[in-house]
């Protein structure tokens, strides 16, 4: 197999991924493609990659990152099928399309081609994402060993069944926006306390890098965590009153249950 990707669309998600890529591979193996070209271009110049069309990449890339929104995927593989169909190498869909089964994929390209079903997050783009992922039987060996070395370099990629990747895309694909809102508010906080905003938000962003390799490298349960910072009758568990008193894990547990109706919505 041909190890060359394209990328088709080269939006947030798209961008974040080629970036992991140019980092294991060399960058001309990678094309990249985007509705509107002067974003392709931009990133092309920025990571030495090479500028195409979607029809090159269907016709000529081992690995073809589809990043298109869901509602999307219809139109984009209905024009590339005609390409598709008349390859007789070995290349892999990759979709990050929420809610749209590898078997969807399968029907709108027109052919049981293989697919890798994958669902990022935009820390990939810092090397500390998440790739999840799940594949048809008909990915080779070879192609997944190529797909897991050319993406090692996004952060953590685990293999999960689809049938829970809408449920992992609640949590760590759409959790980097809970974790923004919250790095935000906690800045702010620290503003109304007097910080300057600077300050404030490298003191938050810092706290919730080591809290987050803390859990990681110890293994310690959050609320075990939680209590360690906790002293009896202390600033921080006055802060922790407040955060349950507004609903705070609530309302998290909700955003999580709300993303993951969203995901299997789109599907239908």
């Amino acid at each position: 197999m041909i190890n060359t990707i394209g990328f088709i669309g080269t939006g947030n998600m798209g961008g974040a991924l080629a970036k992991a890529a140019a980092k294991a591979m060399p960058a001309g193996q990678i094309y990249l493609t985007n509705r509107t070209a002067a974003k392709a271009e931009a990133l092309a110049d920025c990571l030495g990659c090479q500028v195409a069309t979607k029809e090159h990449v269907a016709s000529e890339c081992g690995f073809l990152f589809l990043g298109v929104k869901p509602q999307q995927m219809g139109t984009l593989l209905n024009e590339l099928s005609p390409i598709l169909v008349q390859r007789k190498d070995e290349f892999v869909l990759v979709t990050m399309a929420a809610g749209l089964t590898m078997e969807r994929i399968q029907t709108m390209a027109g052919g049981a081609y293989p697919v890798i079903r994958i669902m990022p997050n935009t820390p990939c783009a810092v090397g500390e994402g998440v790739i999840m992922y799940d594949k048809t039987e008909n990915v080779s060996d070879t192609a997944l060993a190529l797909f897991l070395e050319d993406m090692q370099f996004a952060g953590v990629l685990d293999h999960l069944p689809e049938n829970l990747i809408d449920a992992g895309s609640a949590v760590a694909g759409c959790g980097p926006a809970y974790a923004a809102m919250f790095l935000e508010a906690l800045a702010d906080g620290g503003v109304a306390c007097g910080l300057p905003r600077q300050k404030a938000l490298l003191y938050a962003s810092q706290m919730l890098l080591g809290s987050a390799k803390l859990a990681l490298e110890t293994g310690k349960h959050p609320g075990v965590l939680k209590d360690e910072v906790c002293s009896p009758g202390g600033s921080t568990i006055a802060g922790v009153r407040a955060l349950e008193e507004g609903a705070f894990r609530a309302a998290v547990i909700d955003a999580v249950k709300r993303a993951h109706e969203r995901n299997q919505a789109l599907g239908k």
